[in-house]
């Protein structure tokens, strides 16, 4: 790891070898960043971790995820040739609303599992794509609203597009599949739930189709290092003759793209994140506003509960005892009934997708904050006498 030795004299700011790519108006300087030279991998001793553990696991997740769209699949199909007298759903006794929303939980639980395994590799081969077009200023990156060139390409705007869909739809069908058909939707007593076909069934194409295209994603560039350190990615590609020092750029980092060339005296402090990656300042921002669009929505929520009694069913007025975690008799809430018919199916989901969406791709931006401070982290620990150990 020689290569390593010198962050602490070199620069501090975070992420600043990626930023030969984000000079605007330096074309001369293309030419000396990207070589088409032939790899050298096979040549000398390797001098960064290529963490084939993080990609076994990685393959084993993405194996572990098909499996289990698989098994949806045949559930889901399953449970609508041989319940068509209860419209494609099987109805299960539980012995309290809790029991349902621990079945929910862990059902959640696996669907996160699954899309953040696909999620891993599909990020990862971004990446290497975002590197081969000479389009990679940083080491993290928002996976699904940054694609590469190609509207055919794994990680171009088209499928990336359809990935976030499918995304959505997962979680919004992993909310269908477990529901409650008690008349008394709040009961303590024992309740009866259902276990819907086709949100079983859609759940699993969701799942094997996002498997499908990070594995195209996989398959479409050569991962160097699977590792999620900025320092194995950057001596990666210089190891692979795909990175070279940018000239007049020496103590400038990323949040001074727009800077004058030149040499610069080393920054006492590390600049903030928001500074130096821009979609951090959106994330955040983005982040706010759904916290005010869904604490109206719980105000409206809270009104028509009120003045009109909930709809179907009448609900008390706003107590201490309404802000259980668990629905309950005290409860707050618009309730509605439907069939487990065509049109009600696409009215469930549809209203899912526009209340569950924008939180779904949100916690998927705010995984970026989570990344960078990680990055940042390490540029830390590089300054110091002990170094990245």
């Amino acid at each position: 790891m020689a290569a390593l030795s010198y962050p602490r004299e070199r620069n501090q700011r975070p992420l600043s070898f990626l930023v030969y790519d984000a000079l605007p108006n330096r074309e001369d300087d293309f030419g000396l960043i990207i070589s088409g030279a032939k790899s050298t991998a096979g040549t000398g001793t390797d001098f960064y971790d290529r963490s084939l553990t993080s990609r076994r696991y990685a393959l084993v997740g993405i194996a572990c995820s098909t499996i289990v769209s698989c098994c949806f699949i045949i559930a889901g199909i399953a449970n609508m040739v041989y319940h068509k007298e209860g419209n494609g759903a099987v109805q299960i006794p539980l012995s309290s609303n809790l029991s349902k929303e621990i079945l929910a939980l862990m059902l959640n639980l696996m669907i996160t599992l699954c899309t953040e395994s696909i999620g891993f590799v599909h990020g990862i081969s971004l990446r290497y794509a975002l590197a081969s077009e000479s389009r990679l200023r940083f080491n993290s990156n928002l996976r699904l609203l940054t694609a590469t060139r190609g509207w055919s390409n794994p990680n171009g705007r088209l499928l990336n597009g359809i990935m976030s869909v499918l995304l959505i739809i997962s979680y919004n069908s992993a909310s269908l599949v477990i529901i409650t058909s008690w008349p008394d939707y709040f009961s303590v007593e024992r309740i009866l739930v259902s276990i819907a076909g086709l949100p079983l069934l859609l759940l699993g194409v969701a799942l094997l189709l996002q498997a499908v295209i990070a594995l195209s994603g996989m398959r479409a560039v050569k991962i160097l290092t699977w590792s999620s350190s900025p320092f194995d990615l950057t001596a990666a590609l210089i190891h692979h003759t795909q990175l070279t020092s940018v000239p007049f750029r020496c103590m400038r980092g990323v949040s001074e793209l727009d800077a004058e060339g030149g040499i610069a005296r080393p920054s006492e402090t590390q600049p903030s994140a928001w500074r130096a990656h821009p979609s951090i300042r959106k994330v955040i921002i983005s982040l706010w506003g759904l916290v005010v669009a869904y604490a109206g929505y719980a105000v409206l929520i809270m009104y028509i509960s009120n003045k009109f009694d909930g709809g179907m069913q009448l609900t008390p007025a706003l107590t201490m005892k309404s802000w259980s975690f668990f629905p309950n008799d005290q409860s707050n809430s618009v309730v509605y009934y439907l069939p487990f018919s065509r049109g009600g199916w696409i009215f469930l989901l549809l209203n899912l997708a526009l209340v569950q969406g924008p939180i779904t791709l949100g916690l998927h931006c705010s995984e970026l904050i989570a990344n960078v401070i990680r990055d940042e982290r390490q540029w830390r620990c590089a300054t110091r006498r002990e170094g990245l150990k």
